[in-house]
Formats: structure tokens, sequence, C-alpha cells
């Protein structure tokens, strides 16, 4: 609301006329105002000779001065006295003592009033308007002392309650701008799922609303009670999780799998140290290893290390090949882990099908990732720490994946908006990492086919064309972007960007200063809790975090088509298209991108086909007919 003062026309401003105003009431009534020149000259002009001109100079004297034929009068009318008689000079003069001294009341009043009421009234009429102006003061006057008592009492000390009670208020209810979305409260919400003081959960409309998701729900747990796990076992497991944090999860899980269909007893996983990002973080640094062995103790049995028999044991080393089946492990694997005892796996990532396993080993792979998986306490508590302030008065945010970073663009060979001098840096690092095979790529042909990152400014442009709007807080799951001055457009259009660096205190990331794998870790846990989840590149955090969403019963993930997209953008840029053309075809392309449920999409070659990780659907959820859970309800009963 702006406080502007608007005058009533008078001069006078508005607010003094309003019925909030409680100050004194000093303007004087425009009534009192009334009445021409006419009444205001005939002050001295008593005459007492004459009936018609003493009626018309005793109506100046109203309320003061009484006509002769008043019942009050002493000269009543009809009274049988004689005109030229004593008594009737005794009665002129009488009556010239009230009309001296009416005049002098007169005076008074005049005085008062400054300009005397309209002539043409009549007594009686001007009486009878004089006291309904009375009382009609009187009634403003009480409506005024009535609504101040009220606004100070009741209003003020409910907001002083307010006031004094800001913190608790702020701590249990949330605080919504309407101007942005719609909210309703949900109450059937565990609450240790959302971390630091989120006990309420909000679900909102528009933009921040999540997909339908029909009757759909995880279904990890067998009905069925599963077999005891043997005590024996066919071999050791030694295992090195390869790649970042989110390729060595999904290397883990299918780790897990794979010693489950060869009965063999896992050591805990050794991770990835010779990695772009050279973090020296281990299993224990990364997740709560003890909650990994106790949740899996019924699957598989795992050991901190080797036996001390087997401590000396030279462990046959075996590279599995990749998007294996089941008849591989057995056939293959099995028999070589029996002969060796001790087996070495050099890589974990993409050592099983996406598709055609067994529905045991497909759930337990989801147990894994989603149960046993847990990052260690510091990561947990820090990153639930990042979700409360980022959800600032229990709003929403959106977590965007914006890879726009030196290494990724080196990899894709994507330099478009960046100048030759950055191009020529990206390709120089290319040709540094050698198990990076391509070398010589068209960037500009990539971009078209929706192979790259998008770039800040395109991400900008795709959450305006969705109506996101400026005031959203977005934060940032990513490194530093590339190029100088490249986030600029982004910074501008939605100001309100945040990441782990600027949301977490100096002190508060000293424990991960150069530990990339754990500060990724933070990311994943804001990401996952957020309302909105964008990724702007199809890269293993974006397949983590969209299939952990969509297994916390689809999550709202916005899976930019970057084809159509980009050459959007090109027609807008080169004046082909409005803006308002633009944005409508936006939201049209994007309309079933959202992180609703479908069915995994299967390919020609294990490339081709959709991660199991990035949606688990079908193998971990399931859709729920009313046959299935009357079948439910029977066998719990």
């Amino acid at each position: 609301m702006g406080h502007h003062h608007h005058d009533g026309g008078d001069g006078v401003p508005q607010h003094v006329n309003s019925p909030r105003f409680s100050g004194p009431m000093t303007r004087r009534a425009q009534s009192f105002k009334r009445g021409g020149s006419g009444g205001g000259s005939s002050t001295g002009n008593t005459h007492i000779g004459g009936d018609n001109n003493n009626s018309s100079s005793l109506r100046v004297h109203h309320e003061i001065d009484l006509p002769l034929n008043s019942p009050r009068s002493e000269i009543a009318s009809g009274s049988g006295l004689d005109p030229s008689g004593a008594g009737f000079e005794s009665a002129i003069n009488r009556k010239q003592h009230y009309t001296y001294g009416g005049q002098l009341r007169e005076r008074v009043v005049r005085g008062l009033l400054r300009k005397p009421m309209v002539s043409e009234f009549s007594l009686r009429e001007r009486k009878k308007l004089g006291h309904w102006m009375f009382f009609a003061f009187c009634g403003v006057c009480l409506f005024m002392g009535v609504f101040k008592i009220c606004a100070t009492g009741w209003f003020g000390s409910a907001i002083d309650a307010a006031a004094n009670d800001h913190q608790d208020l702020s701590e249990s209810i949330p605080r919504v701008n309407l101007l942005d979305h719609d909210y309703m409260y949900k109450s059937d919400v565990d609450p240790s799922s959302l971390g630091d003081g989120n006990s309420v959960v909000v679900e909102y409309s528009g933009v921040w609303a999540k997909p339908e998701s029909g009757n759909y729900s995880q279904c990890i747990d067998s009905l069925r009670r599963r077999k005891k796990l043997a005590a024996t076992t066919n071999g050791y497991l030694l295992i090195n999780a390869n790649g970042g944090l989110n390729q060595m999860r999904f290397g883990i899980c299918d780790m897990v799998a794979v010693a489950k269909i060869m009965k063999a007893t896992l050591v805990l996983p050794s991770l990835d140290h010779s990695s772009y990002w050279a973090d020296d973080s281990g299993f224990k640094d990364l997740f709560d290893w003890q909650h990994f062995i106790e949740e899996l103790k019924d699957d598989i049995h795992i050991v901190e290390t080797l036996p001390p028999e087997l401590a000396g044991v030279e462990p046959f080393v075996k590279t599995p090949i990749s998007w294996s089946k089941v008849s591989y492990y057995k056939k293959e694997v099995l028999p070589l882990l029996k002969q060796h005892t001790v087996m070495y796996l050099t890589h974990t990532d993409s050592r099983l099908a996406n598709n055609d396993l067994p529905d045991s080993v497909q759930k337990l792979r989801c147990r894994v990732n989603y149960r046993a998986l847990k990052y260690s306490a510091p990561i947990e508590e820090l990153g639930n720490v990042l979700v409360s302030r980022m959800r600032q008065n229990r709003g929403p945010y959106l977590a965007l994946h914006l890879r726009y970073e030196k290494d990724m663009l080196a990899f894709t060979g994507c330099s478009h908006s960046l100048t030759a001098e950055e191009d020529e840096e990206l390709r120089q690092m290319r040709y540094e990492v050698a198990h990076w095979k391509e070398k010589e790529i068209n960037g500009t042909e990539r971009r078209l086919q929706g192979g790259c990152p998008l770039t800040p400014r395109e991400t900008s442009l795709l959450l305006r064309a969705l109506e996101f709007p400026s005031s959203s807080r977005i934060y940032l799951v990513a490194g530093e972007a590339y190029g100088n001055g490249s986030m600029d457009p982004l910074n501008t259009d939605y100001p309100n960007i945040f990441s782990h660096s600027t949301l977490a205190t100096k002190e508060e990331l000293s424990p991960f200063n150069n530990h990339q794998n754990m500060l990724a870790g933070l990311d994943y846990i804001v990401a996952l809790q957020s309302e909105v989840f964008l990724y702007t590149y199809d890269g293993n955090m974006a397949k983590a975090v969209q299939g952990h969403r969509r297994f916390e019963n689809f999550k709202k993930t916005i899976n930019p088509d970057k084809m159509s997209f980009v050459k959007l953008v090109d027609a807008l840029d080169e004046g082909r298209i409005s803006w308002k053309k633009f944005s409508s075809k936006v939201k049209k392309l994007h309309k079933d991108r959202n992180g609703a449920p479908y069915n995994r999409e299967s390919g020609e070659f294990p490339k081709l086909e959709e991660s199991f990780y990035a949606n688990p659907l079908p193998g971990c959820i399931c859709e729920t007919t009313e046959e299935d859970e009357e079948e439910s309800t029977m066998r719990r009963t």
C-alpha cells in the first residue's frame, strides 16, 4: 500500500475523515459555513412598529428573541390590552429591553459562528436543524471514542501479542507470499523427512505444484517374508566405486545387487580418489556406514575389512562387463570368485543392465539407494540447515542444477556465448584429459541437437517463459559457472540465488573444505527437498536427484527439451517470434515434462536406454489398483 495523502477536495487530507483516524477532530463542520450575505446585514435593524417588519427582523434573532405572537410573549394576541394604554407602553419597553439583550447575545453567537444560518428557514425549522446537528455531532464523538477504545484495546493487544511471540510464530506458521503462489496445509507427513524444524508441509499450486501422481506408490518391501540370510558365503568382494559422488552411488547399488546374485560377502566399499575432483573422502566420511550395514543385514553380508585369515591373500582382479545381466555374473564371474575366494572389481559404474532383471534385484537396488545410502551425520545436519534457510518463511524454492562448469563444457565441446579465448581454453583442457575420447567436437551442431548444458541466459529465459516470479528463491546445485559475466543475465532476472557457499558460514563449511564429494552431498539433500528441481544437463547428479524425487511421490522436476528450446531461443533473438509466442510455445513444450509418472523407456542399446536410477518405474514404484488394496488388506489380516 502506498502512503499517498489525497485531499478530500477542500484541502483536508482524506485520512482526517477516515473512521480509522483516532486523532482530535479540529475541522469545523461544513454546515456551519453555509449562508449568504442576506442574513448578515440585519444585526441592528430591529423594528418595533409594524407587524411585517417586526416579523422579518425577529427572524434573524432565532434562538434568542421570542416573536410577539408566541405563547410565551407578554403581548399575546387577544389579551385585551389597549394599544394606547400604559400597559402597552410597558410592554413596548420590556420588548425593547429584550431586543437590546437579544442583540447583544446575537453578536456573541455571530462571533462564535462567524456567519449566520440561512435566513430563509423558519424559527421552528432552524431549531430543529440545530438539534439534529447537535445529536449528529454527539453521535460522531461517541463513535470515535468507542472505535479508539476497540482499536487500542482488542486490535492493539493482538498486534502486541503477535510482536512478542514473533519468534514462536515463525517456527510454527508458514508465511507464504500469495502474490507468487497459492498454498494449503497438509498434515499427514513425517516431519523427520524434512530436517530442521520443518514440521509443516505446504502444498503449492501454479508453477510450484506437484504433478499428478495417480495411484502410484513405493513398492520395495516384499509382502512375503524374505528368506533368512545363510551364514555361508561364496567369497569376498572388494570394490572401488569410481567417478563422482552420484556415479559412485549407482556403482555401490549395483555391487550390492551383484553380491546378492553371487551370494558373496561385500567388504565396505572404497572410493575413487583419482577423479577430476581429487577428493580423498572415504566411505565413512560420505555415508553412515553403520546404518548401511544394518539396513542391508537381511540381504547380504557386509564387513568392514577382510577376515584376518584372508588379509594376506592376493585378490583376483576383474573388470566386469558393462550393462550385464544376472546370467553373466552367475556363469562367468561366480566361478572365478569361488576359485580365488577374494575378488577385486576395478569398476562399478553401469555394471548392471537397466532392464530385464529380476524384480527382487531391482527392488534391492532401490533399497540400497534410497534407504541404505544415508549421508554421514555432518552432511545430513548441515544439509537440513541449508534447507531450512532456503525455505524462508516456509516458502517454496527451486533447485537449479546449472551444469555450466568448465569440466562439463570442455567434455561436451559446448562454447555457445563464450569468447574465442574461453573456447580455446576448453579445447586445451579436453586434450589434456586422456580418458575423454572425443577431442574434436562441433559445439554449434551439438547445441542444436540438444547435447549442451543450457547457458545461464537460456536458463533465465526458460524460467521467465514458465512464469516463475522474479522473487523466486533459487538454490544453485553446481560449482562456479564458467565464462566472464556468464551469470549476469540470470542474476539480473532472479536476484535471490543461493548456494552452499552463500547460505553456510565459513565455520560451518570448514569440515568440507577440499572435499567436493561431501559438498555434493549437501547439494543433493537441498535439491531433493526442493519444491521444484530443474536440471540443464542430464548428468549423474540430474539422474540421481530426479529418480529419488520420483521415488518420493513424484516431486516436480523440470526436464527441459533442450533441442526444441534452443531453436525457440534463436528465433526469439532473431526477432522471428514475439515474447508472448515464445512463452506460449515453451509452456506447451514442457507441459508434460514435470516429473509425472511414466514407464522407463527402453532402447536398442543400453546407452540409449533411460537410466534405472533416473526413473525406477517399473521396479520400485507400482500402481495400486482396488484389487491390490483388497488383497493387501486380506494378507495383513
